[in-house]
């Protein structure tokens, strides 16, 4: 084991599940992640969850957090205006494998979301009091709860992996992609090309005290990075380039990109962007 030390060189949340991010100077960290992240997400007239995976119009749905609401805008819609303190019925959805307990946000918002996307919609918003567990398999025996992410708290990725894919991007005669194709929540500055595959647990100063985090499982890339979040175009890159160098044995194969992580200490603390912190490595 060794420490490196390591600068939170920005933070973004997702407010709603495959739609647009925000990058933020501060965020408030919760049991599930970072506070707002993955709150809200779009479901089928079954409650089954929607992403750009089949949907790609949802990466231009752009979010704004403001003090009382949550301003969604999409091309050719009006914004749409949700509160932070009032939800509609209760409801059930399902994430993945886990059904799980939510609140419906109403007709409004489901009329919103089923006309931009041509198909019917709801939006609904993950019940703070339902436990959803992280696998335990990787989540080295911390009792890790998430909300509507993928499967962990957060996710963490370093500013040399996007540089070094970039650098493999250009020698293949291709452009540039942005960190925002990956959806990272924290990045960070400090560690080697992929140096957070090997990074066991990441302590970040806050402003409360110590922020500490558990890094468990390389994250395993699905379509979402080809989708060009600035169009919603569908191509082939950066996914044909990860394949390359990529591939994960300890995953029968699968492409991974960035880690995620899962919150051990520091609930309840304001982590900003710029935080000095240290990352112990095993190798």
């Amino acid at each position: 084991m060794s420490d490196l030390d390591v600068t939170l060189q920005s933070l973004h949340l997702y407010p709603v599940k495959s739609c647009g991010g925000i990058g933020v100077h501060e965020a408030l960290l919760i049991e599930t992640g970072l506070e707002f992240d993955r709150a809200w997400m779009v479901v089928d007239e079954h409650g089954e969850f929607l992403t750009q995976r089949e949907l790609p119009r949802l990466a231009l749905v752009a979010p704004t957090l403001r003090v009382d609401d949550l301003v969604l805008r999409a091309p050719g819609m009006l914004a749409l205006h949700l509160s932070l303190d009032a939800v509609e019925a209760p409801c059930r959805v399902r994430v993945w494998d886990d059904e799980v307990r939510a609140y419906d946000m109403g007709e409004l918002a489901a009329q919103w979301f089923s006309d931009y996307l041509g198909r019917r919609a709801r939006l609904v918003r993950f019940d703070p009091e339902q436990r959803r567990a992280s696998d335990p398999r990787y989540s080295g025996g911390v009792d890790a709860q998430t909300a509507f992410a993928d499967g962990f708290a957060l996710l963490v990725v370093s500013t040399a992996s996007l540089a070094e894919l970039n650098r493999r991007l250009a020698a293949r005669g291709q452009p540039p992609v942005a960190m925002e194709r990956f959806r990272p929540n924290l990045v960070l500055d400090g560690l080697d090309a992929h140096g957070e595959d090997f990074v066991d647990t990441l302590t970040l100063d806050s402003p409360d005290g110590p922020v500490v985090l558990k890094l468990t499982k390389p994250c395993t890339r699905c379509t979402t990075p080809n989708v060009d979040p600035a169009t919603a175009a569908v191509g082939t890159e950066p996914g044909d380039t990860l394949a390359l160098y990529r591939a994960d044995a300890r995953l029968g194969g699968a492409v991974t990109f960035g880690m995620n992580a899962v919150v051990v200490g520091g609930v309840e603390h304001r982590l900003r962007a710029g935080a000095r912190g240290r990352a112990t490595v095993a190798f």
